[in-house]
This record gives C-alpha cells, structure tokens and sequence, in this order.
C-alpha cells in the first residue's frame, strides 16, 4: 500500500485531500493543529490506516518532533502533499499587520519547507516519491490588497520549480496545483471570522469545491515515474483571473 502525508489536513483542501488518497487506496499520515478534527477524519475513513500527527508547521522542532514518531516507512511516504497554510488579512500594503505577514510567510514558506526538510532524507534515500504543494493563482497574478499573500505563493511556485531541479537525480517527482476561487475556510480565516464578508467573496457565481482540487492532486500523484504534471491552474468556471469573475 502506498502512504500519503497531508499537511494541514483537518479542514478545506487538505481534508479532501485525505479522503480522495484514501479512497484510491493510499495509507495516510494526516497533519495539522486541530487534533479533534484529525481524529474525527481517521475515524471516518476506517479501515483505511491513518496516522494523526497534531503540530503547526510554522514550528520546526515540533515538525521533527513528531515526524520522528511514526514508523520508518512513514517518514518517507511515496507521496507529500504541502498544503498547509492560509491568508490573513487584505490591506494594503501601508495599512498591512505585520502580525499577519509573519503569519503568512511562516506557515506558507517556512511550513512547506520545515516539512520538507524533515521527510526528504527518506525519500531521497529510496530514490523515489511525490512532493505536491498547494500554490494559489495568486503566485501567478498581483491583485490589490494581496501583496505579502501574493509574495508567499510566488515563493511557493519558484520553490516547486527549483525543488523539482535539485531533486531530479534523486527520482522524487515535484510537482504544483493553483487553485483560483475555492469555497472553504479560507476568506474566514483571511477576514478573523467575518462570516458575512467571506461569504461576499463566493457570491454570485459557483466556486471550486475543495473536492475539485482533491481530484486533480489524486491525478497528478498517481501517474507513472516517467510522467510529472508539473503544473495545473484550476479555475472555476466563472473565473478568468485571480480576481475577474463572472458573477450573475
């Protein structure tokens, strides 16, 4: 059976995630901060063989700390799935928290690499794997108020590119989903739990689901070694750009 480790797993994206490599018969290491949620997924995708790791990528010593508890085998999965992280707030830049930036570009950034760095021994020792990360249009287009965001998933994208290039000799594959207008948590999280503005931003139009997203990645990571889809950009069918959409 081959593993999976899905960073930032307990809701949105990577919960999705989770349930699509479980269905297509992968064994999971499921991460993120909300223990009770992560239980509650492996519950529910028995008898599929979950692992529940609680941490905050953004904390290193931590990432080690419990990576360092699970099996052999588990520390270097056939597949790592990097989507940790999120948006906090939408300011200009003058008016911007600096709180937030930290926010951002430690969980975006510093997680997908704190991660990395712990299981790439592993894979590399095997001379094989998967290494997804979740990126955003935003690291493809600017938009008004999105800078620090936009500047974290532009980080993301030229990591994916120059990950891909350091690991080729070692046969792990790197490879990068962007995903435009997704109806999850994230405006919640962006706007500190403004429902009524979150909701604004899905109105009018119908979004991506995370389970879209879920399906591509599942596509991506179980193509044969001599073929890497190195990158997709999924956009819901309203949407032209990051923030052109057609709403009715």
């Amino acid at each position: 059976m081959k593993t999976a480790f899905i960073t930032g797993a307990s809701s949105g994206i990577g919960r999705a995630t989770a349930v699509a490599l479980a269905g297509a018969g992968f064994e999971l290491v499921v991460t993120g901060r909300r223990r009770e949620r992560l239980d509650k997924l492996a519950a529910e995708l028995a008898p599929t063989p979950v692992h529940v790791l609680a941490f905050d990528v953004r904390d290193r010593a931590a990432v080690a700390a419990a990576i360092a508890t699970l099996p052999a085998a588990l520390q270097a999965p056939d597949v790592l799935v990097n989507n940790a992280g999120g948006a906090h707030g939408l300011n200009p830049i003058q008016a911007g928290d600096p709180s937030d930036w930290d926010q951002m570009l430690d969980a975006n950034v510093r997680g997908l690499l704190n991660v990395t760095h712990a299981l790439l021994p592993g894979m590399t020792a095997r001379q094989t794997g998967f290494i997804l990360n979740i990126g955003s249009i935003a690291g493809q287009e600017a938009y008004a108020n999105g800078n620090v965001y936009c500047a974290s998933k532009a980080a993301v994208q030229m990591l994916t590119k120059t990950m891909r290039l350091d690991l080729l000799p070692t046969g792990v594959r790197v490879a990068e989903v962007n995903p435009g207008a997704v109806e999850t948590e994230f405006s919640q999280v962006r706007f500190k739990g403004d429902e009524a503005r979150a909701a604004k931003v899905y109105e009018g139009f119908e979004p991506l689901r995370p389970e879209d997203i879920a399906d591509v990645i599942v596509f991506m990571v179980t193509r044969p070694p001599h073929v890497t889809i190195a990158e997709v950009l999924v956009l819901a069918g309203a949407q032209g750009a990051a923030t052109t959409i057609a709403r009715k």
